[in-house]
């Protein structure tokens, strides 16, 4: 053996026992890992280049009661799992449970003098369904590309939160817009604990898609929730009026009496497991037909009167507002390959489309005059662009409408044009203005794809909800202020630009009878 091979030998015996010396080292004095995040006593962890809380309680309730504050001090908490979410029909595979009232927080760095803006995400699924667990709308790359503190909320659904009880029991004097408390409860959360995060409590802006949108304009009228947000927008969810007390009485009703129980069965209703409250939503409405619905109710307390009807709610007329659609909203519910659309034809698409709108007008009406102005259209065309115009447009026109008429200086309206490129047939549907906002192109649900395009309208789209929050208005210069009679709209696409009354034509031909709210 040579000295140069003896050498190598003891350089490669040497890095060996130091390799096995390491392995029974402590990790502690392998690599130092990075602390634990902490605010208080919530555990956080680190994800996606940012911080993040989840599961932090803010409430507890018992059933058909108004919840009622956590402590912000106490023992330990370990804040690194979703908590369950509120029990509903959907979502089978997530944990569900009655105590649900839990939030999240995603923040650049948990430091009590970051001030940051604060954006509190309210999710979809109209008032029954969903959760914040959804990986496209979960913060971290809102926190990090908007540098903002992100809030997510959950909170109670379906007759949990919207049960019109009290003229039944006096006892449940709140029920029927138990949901909605259960949000200004997460916002007083916001309010007195968020700076401990790195968020400013003086600038909060809350934000929601769909039935997320909807709690939000019904918040825009409860006095509790007056200044415990600044600016706010809506994602394809409006909410014109709620559900009058007769109205909600009578579903109430109708949902007690698929339990076998009257009027007087509250008292056993606290008591029933909560899969049979959830297995009696399959009681049919008497106000509108379909599975029996629950929403917010006008019960002249908590709230007072409808969100924008006959009017804008006066208390919210000074907090700046998006407002914004999609080009093809019922793509995504109305499914092209679906039964709905097989065997469409000319001859059958007004009674098609006339099952899906939310508006009386003689159907074959509406399709003569959609086939005079588009002649070059599609029958299936025509039957997306009606049922969109017909049931997830007006709301939208009506809300921002009754705002620029009040002299509401501080309003903005969107429409997401971008097509899927990911599905042709779906185009640019229900949901997809989320993963740009959120800046989640790749997760699971998103048909944004994850090209340049995609990438440069998210960037301009989380700019744009991120300046609102920070400043009071989009952060995008080129975004003009909706007014009246231009009706000027931000048209989100490959190329952004803004356009007077994009959908004119259809606007006028739909406000030629009254809109029909879900639920009321």
């Amino acid at each position: 053996m040579t000295a140069m091979t003896r050498h190598v030998l003891t350089r490669r015996a040497l890095v060996k026992g130091a390799t096995a010396m390491a392995a029974l080292a402590p990790a502690a004095t392998r690599a130092a890992a990075p602390p634990q995040p902490r605010v208080g006593r919530y555990r956080g962890l680190r994800e996606a280049g940012v911080l993040a809380f989840k599961g932090i309680r803010y409430g507890r309730a018992a059933r058909f009661a108004r919840a009622v504050a956590e402590p912000f001090d106490g023992p330990p908490v370990d804040a690194t799992q979703f908590g369950p979410v509120c029990p509903q029909r959907g979502m089978a595979d997530a944990p569900q449970s009655e105590d649900c009232l839990f939030l999240n927080v995603w923040t650049p760095e948990a430091h009590p003098g970051a001030g940051r803006a604060v954006m509190v995400y309210f999710h979809g699924g109209a008032y029954a369904n969903g959760s914040v667990t959804d990986p496209l709308t979960q913060g971290a790359h809102l926190a990090a590309g908007g540098d903002v503190v992100v809030v997510s909320v959950n909170h109670r659904l379906g007759p949990l939160g919207y049960a019109w009880l009290r003229p039944l029991d006096t006892q449940a004097a709140d029920s029927g817009n138990l949901g909605q408390l259960d949000l200004i409860l997460a916002l007083h959360w916001v309010r007195d604990h968020i700076a401990a995060f790195g968020g400013d409590p003086a600038r909060v802006m809350v934000f929601g898609q769909s039935g997320g949108g909807a709690k939000i304009a019904t918040l825009m009228a409860m006095p509790a929730a007056q200044g415990l947000f600044h600016a706010a927008a809506t994602m394809s969810g409006q909410q014109v009026q709620a559900s009058g007390p007769g109205h909600a009485l009578a579903r109430t009703r109708a949902w007690l009496a698929r339990m076998g129980l009257g009027d007087d069965g509250v008292p056993a209703l606290r008591a029933l497991p909560v899969e049979r409250l959830i297995a009696a939503l399959d009681a049919i409405d008497p106000i509108m037909g379909g599975g029996v619905y629950f929403g917010p109710v006008l019960d002249m307390t908590n709230l007072p009167r409808h969100p924008f009807w006959p009017d804008a709610a006066p208390q919210s007329l000074h907090v700046p507002m998006i407002l914004g659609n999609v080009r093809d909203e019922t793509r995504a519910f109305l499914d092209p390959r679906g039964p709905k659309l097989a065997g469409l034809t000319w001859d059958n698409l007004p009674q098609r489309m006339a099952a899906e709108v939310k508006i009386d007008l003689d159907p074959q009406w509406v399709v003569q005059h959609y086939r005079a102005q588009a002649p070059d259209w599609s029958v299936e065309q025509i039957y997306y662009a009606a049922t969109t115009a017909g049931r997830s447009w007006p709301g939208q026109v009506i809300e921002a409408d009754a705002r620029a008429a009040a002299g509401a200086e501080h309003t903005w309206v969107y429409q997401l044009d971008r097509p899927s490129p990911r599905d042709p047939l779906r185009g640019a549907a229900h949901t997809d203005d989320l993963p740009y906002v959120f800046g989640t192109l790749d997760a699971p649900g998103s048909y944004s794809g994850t090209d340049a395009t995609a990438r440069a309208l998210s960037a301009t789209m989380m700019a744009a909800f991120a300046g609102l929050a920070r400043t009071g208005r989009p952060g995008l210069a080129t975004w003009q202020p909706y007014r009246l009679p231009a009706r000027g709209t931000m048209v989100f696409d490959a190329v952004s630009r803004m356009v007077d009354d994009p959908r004119g034509w259809q606007r006028r031909l739909w406000s030629t009878a009254p809109y029909v709210q879900p639920g009321s």
